[in-house]
Order: structure tokens, then sequence, then C-alpha cells
């Protein structure tokens, strides 16, 4: 069997398509988590806590170039090269994450909830058994 026919039968196996489609549907779920998050979520909740950014939660670990004119933001003194211990950002991503997972949670809920087959009716009961019911059932009278 030659390279390219088993990279081809590797490649067109169910798992692997499977694992295609599930990691670019997870990244552009991701983007959309992350847009929840960034732009809906923590502006309502640094609003709650006082107005405040999250993404400004930082300390600097050195003093910015001399030349640094720049405003004294997370986006700016990182683009300066200023190190910076960034725990504002870093809860960003956590609660990031902890939505996400929720979010699959809810939905792996939901599909398995799906998945679930309906109670099987019972079978039906043979034809000499029911025959035998009637007969005792008469008798009883």
């Amino acid at each position: 069997m030659g390279f390219a026919t088993e990279f081809k039968a590797f490649a067109m196996k169910g798992n692997v398509v499977d694992l295609a489609v599930g990691v670019i549907i997870g990244a552009a779920f991701g983007k959309i988590v992350d847009s929840i998050v960034k732009d809906l979520i923590m502006p309502v909740i640094g609003r709650l806590v006082g107005g405040l950014d999250f993404s400004n939660y930082f300390l600097m670990l050195a003093n910015p170039p001399v030349d640094f004119k720049g405003p004294m933001t997370y986006e700016a003194l990182t683009k300066a090269g200023v190190p910076l211990f960034a725990y504002g950002n870093f809860i960003t991503v956590a609660l990031n994450f902890m939505i996400l997972a929720f979010i699959i949670f809810v939905m792996v809920k939901q599909i398995n909830r799906l998945k679930q087959e309906a109670p099987a009716a019972p079978a039906a009961v043979p034809e000499d058994v029911q025959l035998l019911r009637e007969i005792r059932d008469s008798l009883k009278k």
C-alpha cells in the first residue's frame, strides 16, 4: 500500500473527520464565547463593581521606557514591551473558561437528553397467553 493511499484511508476515517469538524466548530464557538465575555458580561460586571475594567488590572514589573508617552493601559504597556503581572486579564480568561465550560455542559446535557430513547413499549402479548388470560378471567366470573 502506497503512502498516499494509506494517508487517504487514515484521513477519511470517521473519527479523523469528526475531530476536524469538532476543532473547527470549537474554535468558532470559542470566539463567540470570548465575545460574549468581553463585550457583554465583563462590562456588566465592571459596572456592578464601580465601572472598573478588569483588563486594566495589572502590576508593572518594570518601568516603561523613558520615551513612553502613551496611556498607562494594559494594551499600550504591552505594546511598549513592559512586563506586566496581568491578573485582570487572567480573571477575564478564567471567567471566559467557566462560561464556556458551563455552556458546553448544558449543550452535552441537552444532547444526551435528546439521545435517550423513549421507553420501549411493552412487547405484544403472544396470542396463546392472551387466550389463556381470557379463559382465566371468564372462569373467575
